[in-house]
């Protein structure tokens, strides 16, 4: 066989890399490279046209329509996704950016804290390679679909990233106050729940307060949920809920959960938050005004739906 030439190995690479979705450790093995080597290649492949890699934008939001989107809610990036289908479709669509977000954004050598929904459940197993960091379960479990739950999840992630794991031993809603406080002094979810005072980057999902868009909303009995709405609730993010000024909301339920506190969140450097939909478009501005995330990560209806809510405002 003639001998493979430059140019071919930076097309092998970046086919194995962008379209059959091998890591950088993956390809290396098979090329005899180290991990860094197999990286620069794939810069020089992007940079000398080798590898062309194009970003479509949705052709109704304009650059400038994600600008006033990202500068209305205060967040730094706000990234829609370009979903077409139904909702199990526009979920993978979602999945694949988030889990593209985690492997870029995940500190290296620092602890990443994620909760469990069914798309970062998904995202999860599409991330390819993460750098060396401790992985944080922030939400206790929720009864899933059976081939998904929040151990795996994080068991998932420390696989990929070679450091410790901190699991949470516990359901995300107990049954009264009691139970949840002794339960928060056992010492292995103690140490999960006080390692979430210093992640460096969380990952978590938005919610709204009610019917069919919060998995803890048929958790709560319907006095709780009751008393939630009376008290402000709108939003719903790990469990924690919160009012439409973005601050969080005292209830029954809040003493039932096993999760992170908005506090802890609003104390970690990076936090990607993901929604789908646009019945969620209240939840997600009022966790904006909360303050704690820096990647927003949304399909196009929840798109439309915020700029068309920032556009009343400006009407009124």
């Amino acid at each position: 066989m003639p001998e493979q030439s430059h140019e071919e190995l930076l097309a092998c690479i970046g086919r194995e890399y962008y379209l059959e979705n091998r890591s950088k450790v993956e390809i290396a093995a098979g090329h005899a490279l180290s991990r860094f080597q197999v990286a620069r290649l794939l810069n020089e492949a992007v940079e000398s046209g080798i590898v062309e890699i194009k970003v479509r934008f949705p052709s109704h939001l304009s650059s400038a329509d994600l600008g006033r989107l990202e500068s209305s809610l205060g967040i730094g990036q706000v990234i829609v996704a370009d979903t077409t289908g139904g909702e199990i479709q526009a979920r993978g669509v979602l999945a694949k950016v988030a889990a593209s977000e985690i492997s870029r954004q995940a500190p290296d050598g620092g602890i990443l804290g994620i909760s469990w929904s069914r798309t970062l459940d998904v995202a999860s197993r599409l991330v390819k390679e993460l750098p060396r960091c401790d992985i944080v379960q922030l939400a206790g479990a929720l009864p899933a679909e059976a081939d998904s739950n929040p151990l795996e999840l994080i068991q998932r992630l420390g696989h990929l990233s070679g450091g410790l794991t901190w699991p949470l031993w516990s359901p995300l809603v107990v049954e009264d106050p009691r139970t949840a406080s002794g339960l928060r002094r056992q010492p292995e979810i103690a140490g999960a729940l006080a390692k979430a005072d210093s992640l460096d980057l969380a990952v978590v999902a938005i919610g709204a307060w009610k019917a069919g868009s919060s998995t803890v909303w048929e958790r709560a009995d319907p006095a709780v949920r009751e008393e939630a709405v009376l008290a402000g609730a709108i939003a719903e993010c790990s469990g924690r809920l919160l009012n439409s000024a973005g601050a969080p909301v005292e209830s029954g339920l809040n003493e039932r959960i096993i999760a992170v506190t908005i506090k802890q969140l609003q104390r970690t450097p990076q936090v990607i938050a993901i929604a789908q939909g646009e019945a969620r478009a209240e939840a997600v501005r009022a966790v904006a005004r909360a303050g704690f995330v820096t990647t927003l990560i949304i399909d196009e209806p929840l798109a439309k739906a915020l700029n068309d809510m920032r556009d009343e405002e400006k009407n009124q």
